[in-house]
This record gives structure tokens, sequence and C-alpha cells, in this order.
């Protein structure tokens, strides 16, 4: 059985990796710096996530026979096609998104995230965030807001897009708490896979309207950042999210989320691209709000044990 701290421990760890997939992904997209401008970047990034999603699902199929058998059933089917689309949403949103805003704002406002899921919860179930918990989630999402330096924020289309990519990413970590408490993970993790395959497909072809954009994928220096995108980004991250998220409250499972951009930005922290002292702050913060929910949550697990 695992228990609530092992669960936090390992996704902990998932938003650790998820930080290197920014060098892994922006590596593939500098070798691909020809083809952005001959193709677009949507489509050259809709093709790429295609591609290290199909990686995944064939190591998930190969070496598992739960994912094969997810694949024959109906029920999984349909929680793959929820969880698979809530997560094309949230990506595709906010790779929109951030193509006419600074990066800064980006993290900020995908952060909302964090604040999103503990409101939807709360408006969705009768168990409301205590104020305590409520702190928690107040400091995280400055922490990891902000984790890249204050924005510069201005409204317009895409931090409105950016901003409904947070709502998507709050819908997908709520929903996979209860989708994943009824179906088998593995099998899920595999039909979600392939659902993200076939949007993400879809749309690097129609934003590319040529069907040789698939070459990409063999041009040199993009096999090594694509197969550590598929392995380790996709199969490894996803499945033990679908695994572990189910044994932690929602909400605190958005706050360990939200390190992602700590480690993303401590990667890339050697080439300059923010002052440490900030960083340290900032992370800081995100590590309190965690500290503080968890705390929190302990102290509830013991109130409703009988004396």
């Amino acid at each position: 059985m695992v228990t609530r701290r092992q669960a936090g421990f390992g996704l902990l760890l998932v938003t650790f990796v998820w930080g290197a997939t920014f060098i892994w992904m922006k590596q593939a997209l500098n070798v691909l710096a020809l083809e952005i401008s001959l193709y677009s970047n949507s489509a050259v990034v809709g093709i790429l996530v295609a591609a290290r999603f199909l990686i995944a699902l064939i190591l998930l199929i190969l070496f598992s026979t739960k994912a094969r058998a997810g694949l024959m059933d109906k029920e999984s089917w349909k929680g793959g096609l929820i969880l698979g689309g809530l997560m094309f949403a949230g990506f595709f949103l906010q790779m929109v998104g951030i193509e006419s805003i600074d990066p800064s704002v980006s993290a900020f406002l995908t952060s909302l995230y964090v604040v999103m899921t503990a409101v939807i919860l709360a408006k969705i179930s009768d168990k409301k965030p205590t104020r305590v918990m409520a702190f928690g989630v107040f400091l995280a999402t400055i922490g990891a807001g902000l984790i890249s330096g204050p924005p510069q924020l201005t409204w317009g289309i895409g931090e409105l897009l950016t901003v409904l990519c947070a709502f998507f990413f709050a819908l997908h970590i709520i929903l996979t708490d209860k989708i994943t408490k009824k179906l088998e993970p593995i099998g899920l993790t595999a039909t979600s896979f392939t659902v993200l395959i076939i949007m993400s497909l879809t749309t690097g072809l129609f934003a590319a309207k040529d069907i040789s954009v698939i070459k990409i994928i063999i041009v040199e220096g993009v096999a090594l950042p694509l197969l550590l995108l598929g392995i380790f980004g996709s199969l490894v991250c996803i499945l033990a999210l679908n695994i572990l998220q189910r044994h932690l409250n929602p909400t605190h499972a958005a706050i360990i989320y939200s390190f992602e951009p700590v480690w993303a930005t401590f990667y890339g922290w050697g080439v300059g691209l923010v002052e440490p002292n900030w960083w340290l702050l900032m992370g800081l913060l995100l590590l309190a709000g965690n500290i503080i929910v968890e705390l929190d949550e302990h102290h509830l697990s013991e109130d409703a044990l009988p004396a």
C-alpha cells in the first residue's frame, strides 16, 4: 500500500524530471529552427509531442499486459479520452499562448492552476479547504508564478489562452484523482497516450498543411532529446502520476506539481536566465506552501482517527 508521503515524494521526483523536459524540448527546437520557419512553431511542436507520446505508448504496450488490456477496455477509453483530451488542451493552449507573451508571464498565469484546483474542488464537493490550506495554496502559487521573475502583465489573447490552459490543467488534476480511483491506471495511461498522439498529430499536420512535416523527427540532433522526452518525460512521469496521485488530496498534488518551474529554472540557472537570489526566495515560498499543506493534511487525518 502506497502511503501519502511516498506518493508525495514520488510526484516530487516527477516534477524534477518534468523540469528537465523544458531543456530537452528546447534542444530539439533549436535543431529544428529551419523547419519552424518552414512549417510554423505550432506544427513542429505538435509533431514532437505526438512523437514523444508514441515512443511512450510503444514501450508501455511492449512491457505491460495491463496496458494492452486497457486498450481493449471500453471504460479505459472513456477515461483516457477525458484525461488525454484535457492534457492536450492544456499543452496546446500554453504552446499557442507563449508565442505572444513573455515566459515569466506564462509561468505566472499557468501557476494559477493551483488556486483553480482548490476552488473547483471546493465547488464540486462539500469539503472546503481550511484556512491553513488556503494560505499554503497562496504561498505556493506566488512562489511558482514568480519563479522566473516579476511578470510584466498586460491582458491580451496570449494571457487569456494561458489562463484557460491553467483551468484545463486544474480539471486534469481533479479528474485524474476521480478516474484513477475507479479504473486501472496503467491501462488508463495507454488510452490517454493514444488520445494525445491523435490530437497532437492532427494539430501538427493541420498547422503545417504539409504531411512532410513528419520528417522532422529524423533530422540529425532530434533523436536523443525526443527519446528522453518520450521515455522519461512521458512514460515514466505520466505513469507515475496516474498511479500515485490518487493517494493525495488533489490540491496537495497541484502544489507538488508547481515545483516543475522551480526545477526548470534551476536547470536554466547556468545560462543566466534568472537571478539566484530571486529563484531561492520564490523556491522557499513554494516549499513553505507545500509544508503547510502537508502538515494541515496530517493534522486532519489524525483528527479523523477514532479515539
